[in-house]
């Protein structure tokens, strides 16, 4: 029985560089962040005594490419690990376990290389363009880029340069938070007694697709009537470059009138359900999604989770969520609004269940001298 893994591999335009990679996400862990390692295959004979150095870096961009007018950039793009990749350097270390075997396999042209991502750096985000929008979409993306060179700080020409991009992504932690409940009470000017709201999540940590219950509770001790309740998801993004960059957009809501009206003296318990989804946003512009590479599906962004919420990364996007319930009182009686902030992510998957699958997998497929590759152009 042959059994194939999956590899990652991107060539130059002219084929004398080649990158394989074993994954193209790699997990923030919040205390620490996955290495980034593959193996690259080249051509000594096209080198001529020059040398190949590759980079990991993070593009920010945080306005329209299509507004960029007089030199105006909406674009920056920071390298967080330079290294020379050939001739290889005495201080590189040992290659793990895959980039052994994939040297091994490809050959003795091939060279390791790996990079260190820092821990502050931010995860993959994309905002989600409009239909009429062109060019890059903004957000925070990582590439890997591979070139010939005489320095690392050479311009690289197109034709002998490999660039490959990667996500930086989260998965939920393994304990969840505490179950959020708010209560609020409004008093009116004028009027006795006071309306009471309260509303409680069923838990605090959602997975993506995952059905919100939230469990609302009226009591009226105001001589005011409750005519209609809705309830939202609101997604937060906050862009750590500007002061006030906040903005919100509601990505699942409901509105009802079953119940109401909610007379003085009386009380109401309901339950409603809220699934915030990519699917029904798609047209909606300015929704944050999880960074996106080609042929890998995405859906709305995931919480973003700092290690110190004060330290945050100036080039990032910080994501976050609240369930927002608001009473309508009439014309006269204004609003009351109660918010409840949760985490919305992908659950952590089962690495040792996934180590094993993956170790088996890769035993088999180099014991068949079968390997199988995902040739990506993005």
């Amino acid at each position: 029985m042959v059994v194939q893994f999956k590899v990652f591999k991107k060539a130059a335009p002219n084929g004398k560089l080649t990158i394989y990679l074993g994954r193209r996400d790699f997990v923030d862990h919040v205390s620490a962040v996955d290495p980034v390692d593959g193996v690259l295959v080249l051509d000594p004979s096209y080198l001529q005594g020059r040398k190949v150095f590759g980079q990991l870096v993070c593009s920010f961009r945080y306005g329209r490419e299509e507004d960029e007018v007089m030199g105006l950039n909406f674009q920056k793009d920071l390298f967080l690990a330079s290294h020379q990749i050939y001739p290889p350097a005495a201080d590189d270390g040992e290659p793990s376990k895959l980039q052994e075997r994939l040297m091994k396999k490809l050959g003795g042209n091939s060279y390791p290389f790996t990079f260190k991502m820092p821990e502050q750096a931010p995860p993959s985000v994309t905002i989600q363009p409009g239909r009429d929008d062109e060019g890059h979409p903004c957000g925070v993306e990582y590439y890997i880029k591979i070139f010939v060179g005489d320095s690392e700080d050479d311009r690289s020409h197109k034709r002998s340069t490999v660039q490959l991009n990667i996500r930086r992504i989260q998965f939920a932690p393994s304990k969840a938070g505490r179950q959020p409940c708010t209560i609020v009470r409004k008093d009116f000017m004028l009027s006795p007694g006071e309306l009471e709201l309260e509303a409680t999540l069923d838990k605090q940590l959602y997975y993506h697709n995952e059905k919100i219950a939230v469990n609302i509770t009226v009591r009226n001790n105001s001589n005011k009537t409750v005519k209609k309740i809705k309830a939202a998801v609101q997604q937060m993004v906050d862009i750590c470059l500007f002061s006030g960059g906040q903005y919100r957009s509601t990505v699942a809501s409901v509105e009802t009138q079953e119940g109401c009206p909610v007379n003085p003296g009386s009380a109401l318990q309901k339950v409603v359900y809220l699934t915030p989804t990519l699917s029904s946003n798609m047209d909606r512009r300015g929704i944050a999604l999880d960074g996106h590479l080609k042929n890998i599906h995405t859906n709305l962004a995931s919480t973003t989770l700092l290690a110190n919420p004060e330290s945050r990364d100036m080039f990032g996007m910080v994501i976050s969520y609240t369930v927002k319930v608001k009473l309508y009182l009439g014309a006269m009686g204004g609003e009351v609004t109660a918010e409840l902030p949760f985490v919305l992510m992908h659950p952590k998957p089962d690495l040792r269940r996934l180590m094993r699958a993956d170790s088996q997998a890769q035993v088999e497929a180099f014991r068949s001298e079968s390997i199988g590759q995902s040739v990506d152009m993005d």
